[in-house]
């Protein structure tokens, strides 16, 4: 059985009955990833004092450490765009970014002999008196996405280090298109905590959803609407509920608070 199935309509928050959060349809203005990196190289790094109990692996580059970083690496030595590597590295740390709001706080760790993860952090959230601590595994594809993609992350709990195992461990696969069917059905069996998100090349999360054994390590009572704003879909985004009503994250704090809006 699948979780963090909810939806904001008219008469309030409701949990949708068929397990499916649809993607949001927006009409928005896309914010570019240089926009992106124009805000958060501006602000002070933050030094995340609860990940001093965790080891994380070397990254893959010491060229780049975020979004700003690996963007001007990419243009200094000339990275093709339309490179595996560049849509595949762009698109993890895009998805770093885009999750701080969403209360992680991630560090991109992918190489050789990684299992497929390619992101290891901390997730704060008012449901888990402690950070739960996560890995996900990104995939920037543009065609077809199945039930492989769950066995792959479910490898990725055998072989993560040495930190991200046992208990409060959730995993999550994150993809540009929505679950299928068949991804859906494979999380709801699966004996590992584990969750799909969705997100867009340009950083907009779209679709968030978690199976049971997940909540069991500590995501009961959360939850997942569409927030609208006063102007209607045109600034519409996901956001997290805590026991029906929804909370805000600052972001980059990576701290949940618990405190409902």
């Amino acid at each position: 059985m699948l979780r963090g199935m909810w939806l904001a309509t008219a008469h309030g928050w409701h949990q949708s009955s068929n397990g499916l959060c649809l993607p949001i349809k927006q009409s928005l203005i896309r914010r570019t990833t240089q926009r992106w990196a124009k805000f958060h190289s501006s602000r002070p790094a933050k030094v995340h004092h609860q990940d001093a109990d965790l080891v994380y692996p070397e990254p893959s580059s010491t060229k780049h450490k975020d979004l700003p970083s690996f963007l001007q690496y990419a243009k200094t030595t000339g990275l093709d765009p339309n490179s595996t590597t560049y849509i595949g590295t762009l698109y993890e740390y895009t998805v770093a970014l885009s999750l701080e709001k969403y209360g992680f706080s991630l560090r991109r760790v992918g190489g050789s002999s990684d299992y497929g993860i390619d992101l290891l952090g901390r997730w704060s959230v008012p449901s888990s008196t402690e950070p739960l601590k996560v890995l996900l595994q990104c995939k920037a594809l543009s065609g077809r996405i199945g039930p492989h993609l769950i066995r792959e992350l479910e490898g990725a709990f055998v072989g993560a280090p040495s930190g991200w195992r046992g208990s409060g461990v959730v995993g999550f696969l994150v993809t540009e298109r929505p679950a299928t069917k068949g991804i859906r059905d494979s999380m709801g069996r699966s004996r590992w905590p584990m969750g799909f998100l969705m997100c867009s090349r340009e950083g907009e999360i779209q679709q968030f959803l978690w199976n049971r054994r997940a909540e069991e390590e500590g995501l009961t009572g959360l939850g997942v609407g569409v927030q609208y704003s006063h102007d209607g879909a045109k600034n519409s985004r996901l956001t997290l509920t805590w026991q029906g009503q929804p909370f805000d994250v600052q972001p980059g704090t990576g701290d949940g608070g618990g405190e409902g809006v």
